[in-house]
């Protein structure tokens, strides 16, 4: 597991208050919404939220292939790193 699937994981943890779950427990494949973590699209917007304030970036309904990105820890941290300024 690379570094930013475990900080993704800990802020899903810290910004949903899953207090019972450590970063392990939650499979970098596995859907985030519907059957995997059970987000719904209130979730999505807070998790939007939290990702624009720790990275920088902006993802709202009007994103293309939002439900792409947004699909596992793996694909949001797949759109991180490619939206990020070179450094």
């Amino acid at each position: 597991m690379d570094s930013l699937e475990i900080e993704l994981k800990q802020l899903i943890i810290q910004t949903f208050d899953l207090e019972g779950l450590a970063p392990t427990d939650i499979d970098s494949g596995a859907p985030l919404f519907g059957a995997g973590l059970g987000l719904d699209s209130i979730d999505a917007l807070e998790l939007g939220l939290a990702l624009k304030q720790r990275y920088g970036i902006s993802i709202t309904h009007q994103t293309p292939q939002v439900r792409e990105i947004f699909a596992s820890v793996s694909d949001l941290a797949g759109f991180i790193r490619r939206s990020r300024p070179s450094e």
